[in-house]
């Protein structure tokens, strides 16, 4: 996407909302499922059991393994200004799996560890630059794609790994795919949920008035806060302001962004957000934003899309959320189109957070699978 004049978001009208509704249309049936939200992501903010509103449906922790602690935390200096927090958990001669949040900027949170036997998995989990337990907070400095691909590598050969799984959802699916394509060699299977390729229209969807579509109400509350006169372009309104160096208004409309996707994560969410920490929603959204505005750093529109050649030969599985709100299904299924190793599955009565249940029981069903 480097290299487009035309300012992500200033496609905010009537007309590119319908268009883009109108090619994502199998989520018109979202209507029929709305219920109850909750806030998933970040290491500091607490998990929530409260999914459960379908008769006979299960909740997302009666899938997951036992709660567990690390058996090693550490701290990794990058040379470059940054320390990233990293934690083992489970049986350190097992098969090794790194674990990449979303966002950028979520974090990893305990119920992570949950996906995996810890009796057959080497589970490593890390806080990607400046967001969660890693050092600097909030930190754009050297902190790019590439720059969190390389720390990757870094980790791997920290702890002598040979190759792994790697296993990633919404922006971490973007990471893993990109990891993958840069080093393949090193990677043995990608289990990826809730896809995010990185997208101009991905972008216009959420940013620019097509989920709005399906939540006016929550639309209206992003986008208030930014002047009319701004609201053409809300990725750039919003990182004038969260970049402005007035840490009280950085953190204001932090909780803005972050609220505008947590409201959206679940299917069942009735619209009401959790309001998130303002240092923690500060974290996210800065480094969202700061993602968001640089194309993901990525040089080509389709980036992921036009280099599958180079992972054609890694088996992947993909879990998606039949009614994803923040990653609509049409990115997996493109995915999923390009990749001859892969296997998807599209998740009925599931939005786009992890902790929906029919998604946690699909991804610890797939590691099952690869554990055996």
């Amino acid at each position: 996407m480097q290299g487009l004049n035309l300012p992500l978001g200033s496609h905010h009208s009537s007309a590119m909302a319908s268009n883009l509704a109108t090619s994502l249309g199998s989520i018109v049936s979202i209507a029929a499922f709305i219920g109850h939200s909750v806030w998933s992501f970040g290491s500091k903010i607490p998990y929530s059991l409260n999914m459960d509103k379908f008769s006979g449906q299960k909740r997302a922790a009666q899938f997951l393994f036992p709660s567990i602690d690390p058996f090693e935390s550490v701290m990794l200096d990058t040379g470059d200004g940054h320390e990233i927090y990293v934690e083992r958990c489970g049986n350190p001669n097992g098969k090794p799996v790194i674990v990449l949040h979303g966002g950028p900027g979520g974090g990893c949170s305990p119920v992570m560890r949950r996906y995996f036997d810890p009796s057959k998995y080497h589970i490593i989990l890390f806080d990607q630059r400046g967001c969660g337990r890693s050092k600097p907070q909030a930190s754009i400095k050297n902190n790019t794609t590439w720059h969190l691909v390389n720390d990757i590598e870094m980790i791997r050969d920290n702890f002598d790994v040979t190759d792994w799984i790697v296993f990633g959802g919404s922006w971490g699916a973007t990471f893993s795919a990109l990891y993958a394509q840069k080093f393949p060699k090193r990677v043995n299977n990608l289990l990826l949920r809730g896809v995010f390729l990185m997208t101009k229209p991905e972008l216009e969807w959420f940013y620019g008035g097509g989920a709005g579509l399906f939540w006016p109400d929550l639309w209206k509350k992003f986008k208030d806060p930014i002047p009319t006169d701004e609201q053409s372009d809300l990725i750039k309104a919003y990182n004038t302001r969260l970049f402005s160096g007035n840490i009280r208004q950085e953190m204001e409309f932090g909780q803005h962004w972050s609220a505008w996707e947590n409201a959206l994560a679940s299917i069942a969410s009735d619209g009401i957000s959790a309001r998130a920490p303002a240092d923690y929603a500060r974290t996210f959204a800065r480094l969202e934003n700061h993602y968001f505005i640089n194309n993901g750093f990525l040089e080509d529109k389709d980036a992921i899309l036009e280099n599958m050649d180079k992972i054609a030969d890694i088996p992947g599985h993909i879990v998606q959320g039949r009614f994803d709100m923040i990653c609509p299904p049409t990115s997996a299924f493109k995915l999923f189109e390009t990749w001859p190793k892969a296997k998807i599955k599209l998740v009925p009565q599931a939005g786009h957070a992890m902790s929906e249940p029919g998604i946690s029981s699909e991804l610890v069903k797939m590691t099952n699978e690869l554990a055996s």
